[in-house]
Formats: structure tokens, C-alpha cells, sequence
């Protein structure tokens, strides 16, 4: 019994045994992030008020890109897609990195190639806006989410394999009816489906 409590301690593993598995961890941690961001969930910074009152500036969602492996977004759909007029960055590769992993976190804002929108539109819609409502091939959208009204525009009609968005805050949003135009379907990211901070307007996004 008396040799029995010196091999325990001798065992048992030590500081610096932790400290050289840690470099192996902290890689881990960053393998599982970089899957998960790639694959799975992204977390956005909204940095305007374009989406108000559905998001706020300053506002961290969510964005899950499972459904969108199964089909094409849906019209309501709050949707994270890269800009398609945007030009490649010229930062280095590891200012591109740091970036990537921080904004994926939601820690920093993200680049101006992402936009945050509403699907109004869909390939083969007839979309247009009049008596201060948006009409979809012909009748009225319901827009619950809506605090004000929209500006007449159109008619448009959506090319294929694109989607027509809009801003919930239609007077402040640069979308489909302006200089953004259409979006690729091969451009959205993912749906965003929650809002994660602050925590006084945590909850679902609708």
C-alpha cells in the first residue's frame, strides 16, 4: 500500500505535459471551427439598418446553410449572400485569414461582399411595387414585417437561377432595385435564422 501513492503521482499528468498537448488542441479547435463555418452555421455581424425593424445595427445572427444543400431559398426568406458586383480583396493572405475566422465568429464585421436581405422574388416572378405595396405576379404580398411602406418600381421579371431582394427597411437598402440587381442563387451563403446578441433581442428571425 505504501508504493502505491508514489506511482499514482507518477501517473498522474503534469503541467507541462498539458502545455505540449495544447498547440495540438488550440489546431483542433480550429480544425472544428473551420467545418462548421464551412458546412454548417456562420455567425454575421450586421454592421446597417437596411434590415431594420427585422435586425438592427449591431445585431449578431446566425446563418444555417443546411437547407440551402437541399434546395433553393424561399420567398421570405432573410438570406446571407456575397455581393455579385464585388472585387477580389487585395489584403495578404494572412490579414484574409484572421479576418475570415473573426467574422465567422461574429467578433468582427464582415467584408462588403455579404449583404443581408429578404427573397421577395424568385426565377420566372413578375415583381413590382404600387399603391405603397409589392405585388408578386400580380397580387399583394403580405409583409408583416414591414414598418413603413414601398416605393413604386417595376414591373421586373427574375432571370433564372437569380433572386429578386429587398431591405425590410425600404427606404435605406441598396437591393434589387438599385445597384445590387439580381442575386445568383450560387451566391447565398445561408438563411439566417436567429439572432444571438445582444441578449435583449435574442430569438428567432421571422
Amino acid at each position: 500500500m505504501a508504493g502505491s501513492a508514489p506511482a499514482r503521482a507518477a501517473a498522474r499528468p503534469g503541467p507541462l505535459a498539458f502545455l505540449r498537448e495544447l498547440p495540438g488542441l488550440v489546431l483542433l479547435a480550429l480544425l472544428l471551427a473551420f467545418v462548421v463555418k464551412a458546412l454548417f452555421v456562420q455567425a454575421f455581424y450586421i454592421p446597417s439598418g437596411s434590415m431594420e425593424p427585422t435586425l438592427l445595427p449591431g445585431d449578431r445572427i446566425l446563418v444555417n446553410k443546411i437547407p440551402y444543400y437541399l434546395h433553393d431559398p424561399s420567398r421570405g426568406d432573410v438570406v446571407v449572400f456575397e455581393d455579385p458586383h464585388a472585387r477580389p480583396t487585395r489584403d495578404g493572405w494572412l490579414a484574409r485569414v484572421l479576418h475570415w475566422f473573426t467574422s465567422g465568429l461574429g467578433l468582427t464585421r464582415p467584408s462588403h461582399e455579404d449583404f443581408v436581405k429578404r427573397v421577395i422574388g424568385l426565377p420566372g416572378d413578375v415583381v413590382e411595387a404600387k399603391r405603397g405595396r409589392v405585388f408578386v405576379n400580380g397580387r399583394p404580398l403580405p409583409e408583416p414585417y414591414l414598418a413603413g411602406r414601398t416605393r413604386p418600381f417595376g414591373p421586373v421579371e427574375v432571370p433564372p437561377d437569380q433572386l429578386f431582394v429587398l431591405g425590410d427597411n425600404r427606404g435605406a437598402s441598396n437591393d434589387s432595385r438599385f445597384g445590387l440587381g439580381f442575386v445568383p442563387i450560387e451566391n447565398v451563403i445561408g438563411k439566417a435564422f436567429v439572432v444571438i446578441w445582444p441578449p435583449s433581442r435574442a430569438g428567432l428571425i421571422r
